[in-house]
């Protein structure tokens, strides 16, 4: 590796007022661009822990429009390594700011189209094949929008706090988590008949004013001075360059990036929807459980984050998934113990705490890994090639338990996946080894 590009990966602090007032718009347009994508798209796991099954896939067997519902979820992240592949390949041939802005949108209407989705009983099969293809949509979307946003504010850091900077996108994620399942525990969605009815759509046509917010401010900023150097030297098919110049890191970061989604998955997906199906009350405080480990992560992702910067991230992911291995296993107690005390602990551990080390960190970890010539297509390639893999938990989670009431079968794939994602992280090569090119 040349130089040139070894002084690619730290970008230069900036200058003068104009520079840091770019700067901090540049942070405030990632932490709610960011917020506003993860509120879209976990509306939609709320809705299919809750009520995406009875209305677009109506059986006798509550068990079969489960799988469905979660189909569907995964089927929205299957679409993620498109997204990430193409507006990764946009975004580091025309710049990072024109490829979040399309996303912002993309994202927006597919999440308000949603909303005004036929149901099953007035479309018939034409609903369910709509709703998948907004999915679809939303997915594409949001594999392109992590790359991009966390480029925005880890290109325009100053050397040693690339991770810090890169935790206000980070802090997006627990706070649309937080912001759509506190929708959807004040939205009553249920009717008269036992069926959802009409106000589960609210949330997902509030979308489109959230977007509105977020393009105003995107529309404000300007390209990161690491993406200004690359000038014309801008690689012809940055996927493929990644790909042939660093396997190992996409290898050892995708199978972080799985560890770091199936957290997710499995806690604000499958144990909520496996809980309201233990009875209301469980399902209650799996809804308000999970409220209070988003608003915890939101305050601990920038302390992990500050110490990532000063310890290195490897240590302190590994750290997040010891936790969240530590967690799930009294998990199914916590959640039908009936005591709301045991569910937000359990949160609190797991997502407040956990994944707020492995989350605040990831993004420090993956972006020193690519020159900026193809790092948004090496970082959006290597997450959602994870997250994707991660997406289908709830489906093989719902595949394994049946009809069961034990969850033995969750916990131990949970752990499964903890361990490989805690080995490969501690792989992955430093920034300084990936510059050394070993």
């Amino acid at each position: 590796m040349s130089t040139q590009e070894r002084t690619e990966n730290t970008a230069d602090p900036p200058c003068g007022q104009a520079e840091q007032r770019n700067v901090r718009r540049a942070l405030v347009s990632g932490a709610l661009g960011t917020t506003i994508e993860w509120y879209d798209l976990y509306l939609y796991s709320s809705a299919s822990a809750l009520v995406i099954g009875p209305v677009f896939f109506p059986s006798g067997s509550s068990l079969t429009g489960q799988l469905a519902a979660f189909g569907t979820f995964t089927a929205g992240f299957v679409a993620r390594p498109v997204g990430g592949v193409l507006f990764g390949h946009f975004g580091d041939r025309k710049g990072r700011k024109s490829a979040l802005v399309i996303t912002m949108v993309l994202m927006g209407l597919a999440t308000f189209a949603i909303g005004l989705l036929p149901d099953y009983r007035h479309a018939g099969l034409l609903a369910p094949l709509l709703l998948v293809a907004l999915r679809v949509l939303q997915g594409i979307g949001i594999g392109g929008e992590w790359g991009g946003a966390v480029l925005l504010a880890t290109e325009n850091a100053p050397p040693g706090r690339q991770t810090w900077y890169s935790s206000w996108s980070a802090a997006g994620f627990p706070l649309g988590l937080l912001a759509s399942t506190s929708v959807f525990s004040l939205v009553d969605y249920t009717g008269a008949d036992g069926r959802p009815s009409w106000q589960w759509r609210i949330p997902f046509l509030s979308s489109l004013v959230l977007v509105g917010v977020g393009l105003f401010v995107r529309s404000r900023i300007v390209e990161t001075p690491s993406f200004a150097a690359v000038g014309r030297d801008v690689a012809r098919v940055p996927v493929l360059e990644a790909l042939r110049s660093r396997p190992v890191p996409i290898l050892t970061g995708a199978l972080t990036a799985l560890g770091t989604g199936m957290i997710v998955t499995t806690y604000s997906v499958y144990l909520v929807a496996w809980a309201a199906r233990e009875g209301p009350v469980s399902g209650q405080n799996a809804l308000h459980g999970l409220m209070i480990g988003a608003a915890l992560e939101c305050l601990l992702i920038p302390a992990w984050a500050a110490l990532s910067d000063r310890v290195g991230p490897h240590l302190v992911i590994f750290t997040g998934f010891v936790i969240c291995a530590a967690t799930i296993v009294p998990a199914a107690g916590a959640l039908t113990s009936g005591r709301l005390l045991d569910s937000a602990l359990l949160f609190a551990a797991a997502l407040g705490v956990g994944h707020a080390a492995v989350y605040g960190s990831l993004a420090g970890l993956l972006t020193r890994l690519f020159p900026s010539r193809h790092r948004y297509s090496g970082l959006a390639l290597t997450y959602q090639t994870g997250s994707t893999v991660a997406s289908a938990g709830p489906l093989a989670a719902t595949a394994l338990v049946g009809d069961g009431h034990s969850i033995q079968p969750v916990v131990i794939m949970f752990l499964i996946v903890m361990a490989l994602a805690g080995a490969a992280v501690l792989m992955t090569p430093t920034a300084h080894a990936v510059a050394a090119g070993r």
